[in-house]
């Protein structure tokens, strides 16, 4: 009896696994339009709006910012209140910050573009729990599948944002440039923003005062694997924002249309997500730790191709490599860390991982714009974007060898 109990369990909670991998995915693909949107508009907006140039990023370094700090206090709320609370607060972040955005490009003015962009942090860092509460219900087995799953939501957000509300709503309160963009993200999130109400994610036992809440975070993060997983997560996600902020801007810069910037981007989040469906099993088959360092060497040949030329082909393939540098190297730390703490140190050890994320995110989005504008022309701050890229591949790279130096060591 003890055995069939052992054997039919996993099946039991990945159904319920699969069901709310199905939500979140579908919330991925919708509400996740949102942020390449902004992401494109945001710092085309701030060019447009601030007297100084070289902060045109600088809405994107609020949305990136505020994500820092709204990462632990979102995931302490879930772990005290459930998911649905925290991804409702995210919902409400979204609405709120295009409406300011789009106010803010009616009224002219920066300063409050900044602060809409702040508001998407809230719904930038519940996006972000959507991995985590992935892998909440579902078996060891299923765990690396579910996690890559739900980011392949964004497949749909690639077509959806840069390709349906970019091009069709952009000028929909002509002449207001965009504003007609954020104000179809508002009504974006009240409509599709419910669809996380139907998770089925038990909400935590709330813990009894002078409980024990696991290990202390200084003892997690003396563990190898678990300092390795958060550096990777790191660098993949802030290589991915220095680049991808300024992408827009030097295409634009070196001549192309906005049109054709949405393009890059879509591409850009098309290989970002696409490898999704296959990242889980890669994962399975290989170990995290190989995917990872698959991840950072087509981050190093993102730089390659970048620094070999400025057409059209060159941007679309230096951003699709990114994308999926990034794939490979994100879904393949978050599995290593989920892999390594126990479900009652969830909120803070997700809390804190997130928030390191978003604050070297922060510094790369914030140096993005500062180095692609900080010379007399745009190719020469692209490539100056590009160079960037190599001390944080050199960190990442050698935190995997000192990981693998520490294991060959154990043994």
């Amino acid at each position: 009896m003890t055995i069939a109990i052992a054997d039919t369990a996993p099946i039991d909670d990945d159904r319920r696994a699969r069901r709310n991998v199905v939500i979140l995915a579908l919330a991925s693909a919708l509400l996740g339009a949102q942020m390449p949107v902004h992401f494109v508009l945001g710092g085309l907006s701030g060019q447009l709006l601030a007297a100084d140039k070289s902060l045109a990023t600088l809405p994107i370094s609020a949305t990136v910012f505020c994500s820092m700090f709204a990462a632990p206090t979102i995931a302490f709320l879930m772990g005290r209140y459930g998911r649905r609370a925290g991804f409702m607060i995210g919902v409400a972040g979204g609405a709120c910050g295009a409406a300011l955005a789009a106010l803010a490009l009616i009224q002219g003015s920066f300063a409050l573009l900044l602060v809409g962009s702040a508001f998407f942090g809230l719904y930038m860092a519940a996006q972000g729990q959507y991995r985590f509460a992935a892998a909440d219900t579902a078996s060891a087995g299923y765990r690396p599948k579910a996690i890559s799953l739900v980011m392949a939501g964004g497949l749909a957000a690639a077509v959806i944002g840069p390709q349906m509300i970019l091009p069709l709503t952009r000028d929909m309160l002509a002449p207001i440039p965009f504003a007609g963009a954020y104000a179809t993200v508002v009504l974006l999130n009240l409509v599709a923003g419910p669809i996380l109400l139907l998770l089925d994610i038990p909400r935590p036992k709330r813990r009894e005062k002078g409980a024990p809440s696991g290990r202390p975070l200084r003892e997690i993060l003396a563990i190898p694997r678990v300092r390795a997983a958060i550096i990777c997560a790191m660098v993949s996600y802030a290589l991915m924002n220095l680049v991808m902020t300024a992408a827009p801007l030097a295409v634009v810069g070196c001549g192309f249309s906005p049109d054709m910037a949405g393009t890059v981007v879509m591409a850009h989040v098309l290989a970002m997500y696409t490898p999704s469906f296959f990242t889980g099993h890669l994962i399975a088959r290989f170990g995290a730790e190989k995917i990872v360092a698959a991840g950072l060497f087509m981050l190093f040949l993102t730089a390659l191709v970048a620094l070999s030329g400025v057409t059209a082909g060159h941007f679309i393939v230096t951003l699709i490599l990114l994308g999926i540098g990034w794939n490979f190297g994100f879904i393949g730390a978050t599995d290593m860390l989920t892999s390594s703490h126990e479900p009652l140190e969830r909120p803070k050890v997700q809390g804190l991982n997130d928030f390191l994320i978003f604050g070297m995110v922060t510094v790369a989005s914030l140096n993005s714009g500062a180095l692609l504008n900080g010379f007399d022309d745009v190719v020469t701050g692209w490539h100056a974007v590009i160079y960037a890229i190599g001390p944080f591949l050199a960190l990442a790279a050698g935190a995997l060898f000192w990981l693998h130096r520490k294991r060959k060591a154990a043994r």
